[in-house]
């Protein structure tokens, strides 16, 4: 898969040769960097478990992990250092000293390097470069 919207990612099954292991529920990024570092899934035994997007082969219609065992269980350490995609939908992003909208998607590379911020502004939904850009309100002067 090349480039990929983040919230269509979050709709494809997580799967080991065509079986079902879960589905994600959330990315979590490094937002400074604007990278996803990996999901959050949601498995088969209703735990939570984090899968590295380095481990993660998203295709077109799955995310493909050649092992279970890459489905880590300590979801809580790795929610601790990274932030929460899900929790910042909705949020505004702030470009150039300015709020340019608020969040609506990532666009992203199969690296997982964040390449666009879809935000939406007066009803529009434009493109952000991430270089820059960081989530939260402009300071009054």
């Amino acid at each position: 898969m090349g480039s990929g919207s983040a919230t269509k990612l979050l709709q494809l099954p997580v799967q080991l040769n065509g079986i079902g292991l879960g589905r994600p529920v959330d990315l979590l990024l490094d937002a400074a960097a604007w990278r996803v570092l990996g999901f959050v899934v949601l498995c088969g035994d209703e735990g939570r478990r984090f899968l590295p997007y380095a481990a993660a082969d998203p295709r077109e219609s799955e995310i493909a992990v050649p092992s279970a065992l890459l489905l880590l269980e300590d979801v809580d350490f790795y929610r601790e250092r990274t932030r929460s995609f899900r929790a910042l939908l909705g949020s505004a992003v702030v470009s150039e000293g300015r709020e340019a909208g608020e969040l609506r998607d990532l666009l992203m590379t199969s690296a997982g390097t964040v390449d666009v911020l879809l935000v939406e502004q007066h009803g529009e939904i434009r493109e952000i470069e991430p270089a820059g850009a960081r989530i939260g309100y402009v300071r009054a002067a």
